[in-house]
């Protein structure tokens, strides 16, 4: 179901969050605009962050390619850019340029450490982020080094569906006042953000700083462990209800060592003891014994495992489309299973199309080609 068909987001080429935020988008519907360098690197089918784009490919550097890049941004309803502070302005694409064009538009920036502030100018990656705002702290356990998922938690989770969130209110405030807006969206803003559900826990004394101390990190029942065949399974019954059936199906409800489900003093011996236990039998028991039940289980599964898995196969979640593997547009809506998305286009595939679109003709398209502005 296109939710966002009539929605045009112009993006400008960048790396990593912002070009998943588009994508996302463009999942939704939403016609998304790719505005590609010139002459740039062919990043093929494998772009899984490109499909269901519209691309053309523009020169920046060019006064002629800065103008259409204006003119696009003139029809649309959010601008998505995820370059460092002050290129867009000195580009000349920057918020007062855009909305002396279009003033309705939302213009959405995608950093890792914010517009402002003493490190908004320096380098940075995912993990980076993640590090500074708290959020990959207590990904590990006592002693270990904190490893959070690579991009999931500050790329993603932190940045791209953040900006997504502050483009969306923003059409929604521009359709109401016809004034447009900037959506600082920051990875480290954003991965602190996500951190709020855990800092509840902590105001009620159930995180403590001690990596390894609480019910989520260092408990036996919420963990994760290797199997006789070296794969990975998880277990996570934190109601004592489903911790009861965890034992009973381990054939341990008899057994005292188990029988304080929340004294802390025996945790590490007793995950120890799981660890032997889920160490004997190899992944596929533990399988059969547990999953499906109210024990909360999963195997660990690699990517092209979770591809084959049942439940995600009867969800269609993961899929190969256009040769790639890939995950499926989420959320869904009135339950209706999202199609195959449309490939990434090549560099420029839209070019004539876009420029038609904004009322260029032939004659000036191959002008403009001569002059190296496309």
């Amino acid at each position: 179901m296109s939710v966002l068909s009539g929605v045009r987001i112009v993006e400008f080429e960048g790396l990593g969050p912002a070009p998943f935020c588009g994508m996302l988008l463009a999942d939704l519907g939403a016609d998304v605009i790719l505005i590609e360098r010139n002459g740039g690197l062919e990043t093929g089918a494998g772009a899984v962050f490109k499909r269901g784009k519209r691309s053309i490919a523009l020169d920046l550097k060019s006064e002629t390619a800065r103008n259409i890049a204006l003119d696009i941004t003139a029809n649309a309803d959010a601008l998505i850019e995820g370059m460092r502070p002050g290129v867009m302005e000195r580009l000349g694409l920057g918020p007062n340029d855009v909305h002396a064009r279009n003033k309705k538009l939302v213009y959405g920036r995608l950093t890792g450490w914010g517009q402002d502030g003493p490190l908004s100018q320096a380098a940075g990656h995912d993990i980076n982020y993640v590090s500074l705002s708290g959020a990959a702290w207590y990904s590990g356990g006592q002693g270990d080094a904190p490893t959070p998922p690579p991009t999931v938690v500050g790329d993603v989770g932190g940045g791209s569906l953040y900006l997504a969130i502050g483009i969306l209110a923003g059409v929604l405030r521009a359709r109401e006042t016809g004034e447009g807006t900037v959506v600082d969206a920051a990875i480290v803003d954003g991965s602190a953000h996500m951190m709020n559900l855990l800092y509840s826990l902590r105001a009620a004394g159930g995180l403590p700083d001690e990596r390894g101390g609480s019910m989520l990190d260092g408990a036996h029942y919420y963990s994760n462990y290797r199997c006789a065949d070296d794969k990975w399974i998880s277990v996570g019954p934190l109601e004592p209800k489903f911790y009861a059936e965890l034992l009973d199906r381990l054939e341990l409800k008899d057994d005292p060592d188990f029988a304080n489900q929340f004294d802390k003093e025996r945790w590490p011996v007793l995950k120890q003891r799981l660890a032997d236990l889920f160490k004997a039998e190899p992944r596929d028991h533990w399988i059969d014994l547990l999953h499906g039940s109210d024990v909360c289980f999963a195997p660990v599964l690699s990517p092209t495992e979770a591809a084959n898995d049942a439940h995600m196969s009867a969800r269609n979640i993961l899929r190969e489309a256009n040769g790639v593997l890939q995950a499926a547009p989420a959320p869904r809506f009135d339950g209706v299973m999202p199609p195959d998305p449309h490939p990434a286009p090549t560099s420029g595939q839209h070019t004539e199309e876009i420029l038609s679109e904004i009322g260029v003709d032939d004659r000036a398209i191959a002008s403009w080609r001569e002059s190296g502005a496309l």
